[in-house]
Order: structure tokens, then C-alpha cells, then sequence
């Protein structure tokens, strides 16, 4: 049952999402296409996870990174996807109160450990172009290990500030949930006890990994611009420039969507605009990321090539 009598109030213990669409013929279509997107992500994550643990040649730091960036895809599609797909085939969307929570913890959680890797791997990139000859010390086995779980206590930080935000709200009523997943703003709306406290901690917390994040980043390539005009050759400032731009596009394709939904006045886009740029986001980038590296990055088309090579022959 959706509601449960509780003393003076009426308590929520599930939740109806509306999803993306009512068209039974849409939603078809929609099943077919995003469950072939989560093929594809599953698939190409872990093969790019595979072939660095393989591949001799990939066990830099900077593919240290990529493979836990590519398990964090994993889990961050993973944390939607399923759920959205099966309400695809049936009636009635529901949730429940706990497994809402869930689906908000572990979304929170997989997008900020993204966030901090992708700073992390702005960091790999800077040391490696503007200070080469100090790149074994600053990027030892150690400091590698201790950024990737910083990033994953940073990811547990945040999510729990989402998760006791959650449980800390009083929902009498409605339940219906304008989105195919359990996102925090419009469980904000259906709330119908203050959230005030609430709202200005998650603020907070995501405000805080978003700045600190952007601004690791946004220093690292400020620097590695510098060093890169500085360069006189031509092959040189191109080799530099090309380590960068797998990076570079996925920075650009995850933080350009975030600050669509959660920067820009909410005025000034509509829910289903709202819902389009989550399913890219959500669904879409965590394919696309290892879609990015294998495509525009030479070591790992090597790499995938020698391995090929060893099957094929051996």
C-alpha cells in the first residue's frame, strides 16, 4: 500500500514515478534503445577495465584512474538504468520508501566519486606535462591509491548527506514523482514537512565537491595550456595536447550537463527538458566514456590491438 497511517499523519511507503512518457508504443521504442545503451555501457566498461589490468603497458597512473572512472560509470547507470527499464514493461511505476533511498544514495554517491576521479586525472595530467622529469614521485603507487579513496570517502560523504536528508523528510501525500528516477529536487516538492535544514546541507556538500573539483581542474589546464604554448615543437605541443582531450571531452560532456539541471534557473527549462538531459547524464555519458578513450586515445587502441593479436595467434 502507498500510505501508511502513522498517529497524526498519513506516511508515504512507496512512491509512483511518472516516468518518461505515457505512450505505450513510446515506451517500447525507449526500452529498446536504452537498454541497448546499458549493454553497450556494461560491456565497454568492463572491457576498458580488463584490458588495463591485462595490459602491461596501460598500468600507469593515469589508466589507474580510467579503470576505476570506468567501474564508477558502471555503478552510476547501474544505479538508474535497471529500475527505469523494467517500469518500461509495466503498469504501475512504483518505488518503494527504501528503495528510493537507495536509488538517491547510491546515484549521489557514484557521481561524486566521478567528479573527484576526473579531478584526480586533471592532477595526472598536469604533473605529467608541466613536470615530467617529478612524475614517478608525484604520481606514486601510493598518492594514486590515496586519491582514489579520498574520492570514494568524498562520494560517501556526499551521498549521506543526500541519504539522512531523505530520511529526514515527512512525505504525507502525494507520491507521485514527476521523473523515472528518485532525484532529490522533486522529493523536496513532495515533502510536506520543512526541508529548509535539509536543503542548504545537500546545497552544501554538492556545492563543495562541484568547486572543488571544477577548480582542480580548471587550474590543472590553465597550467597545461601555459606549458603547452611554451613548447616550440609542433609534434611536441600536439603529443601533449592529444593526452588530454579524451579527458577534456568527458569533463566537458558530465559537468556541461550538471549545470543545465542543477546551475541554471529552474524557470528556465521545462520538467521533460529536465528529464531528457538526466537520461543523457545518466544514461548516455557512462556509454559513452569508454566509447571516448578507446577512440581518441592511441595507447589503449595499441593495447586493445596486442591483445587482439595474442587471442587471434595464440
Amino acid at each position: 500500500m502507498a500510505f501508511l497511517d502513522d498517529g497524526n499523519h498519513t506516511a508515504v511507503t512507496e512512491f509512483i514515478l511518472l516516468g518518461l512518457t505515457d505512450d505505450p508504443v513510446l515506451k517500447v521504442v525507449l526500452f529498446i534503445i536504452i537498454l541497448c545503451i546499458y549493454l553497450v555501457t556494461v560491456c565497454g566498461n568492463l572491457s576498458t577495465i580488463l584490458l588495463i589490468r591485462v595490459s602491461s603497458q596501460l598500468h600507469h597512473p593515469m589508466y589507474f584512474f580510467l579503470s576505476h572512472l570506468a567501474s564508477t560509470d558502471i555503478g552510476y547507470s547501474s544505479s538508474v538504468t535497471p529500475n527505469m527499464l523494467v517500469n518500461f514493461l509495466v503498469n504501475q511505476t512504483t518505488i518503494s520508501y527504501f528503495g528510493c533511498s537507495i536509488q538517491l544514495g547510491s546515484g549521489a554517491f557514484f557521481g561524486t566519486v566521478e567528479c573527484f576521479l576526473l579531478a584526480a586525472m586533471a592532477y595526472d595530467r598536469f604533473v605529467a606535462i608541466c613536470n615530467p622529469l617529478l612524475y614517478s614521485n608525484k604520481m606514486s603507487t601510493q598518492i594514486c591509491i590515496q586519491l582514489v579513496v579520498g574520492s570514494y570517502i568524498g562520494g560517501f560523504l556526499n551521498a549521506s548527506s543526500f541519504t539522512l536528508s531523505f530520511f529526514s523528510f515527512l512525505f504525507c501525500g502525494p507520491n507521485r514523482i514527476n521523473h523515472f528516477f528518485c532525484d532529490f529536487a522533486p522529493l523536496v516538492e513532495l515533502s510536506c514537512s520543512d526541508v529548509s535544514d535539509s536543503a542548504v546541507v545537500t546545497s552544501f556538500s554538492t556545492g563543495s565537491v562541484t568547486m572543488i573539483t571544477v577548480f582542480v581542474i580548471a587550474i590543472s589546464y590553465t597550467y597545461i595550456l601555459i606549458t603547452i604554448l611554451k613548447m616550440r615543437s609542433t609534434e611536441g605541443r600536439q603529443k601533449a595536447f592529444s593526452t588530454c582531450t579524451s579527458h577534456l571531452t568527458t569533463v566537458t560532456l558530465f559537468y556541461g550537463t550538471i549545470t543545465f539541471i542543477y546551475v541554471m534557473p529552474k524557470s528556465s527549462f521545462s520538467t521533460d527538458q529536465n528529464k531528457v538531459v538526466s537520461v543523457f547524464y545518466l544514461v548516455v555519458i557512462p556509454m559513452l566514456n569508454p566509447l571516448i578513450y578507446s577512440l581518441r586515445n592511441n595507447e589503449i587502441k595499441s593495447a586493445l590491438k596486442r591483445q587482439l593479436g595474442k587471442k587471434m595467434f595464440s
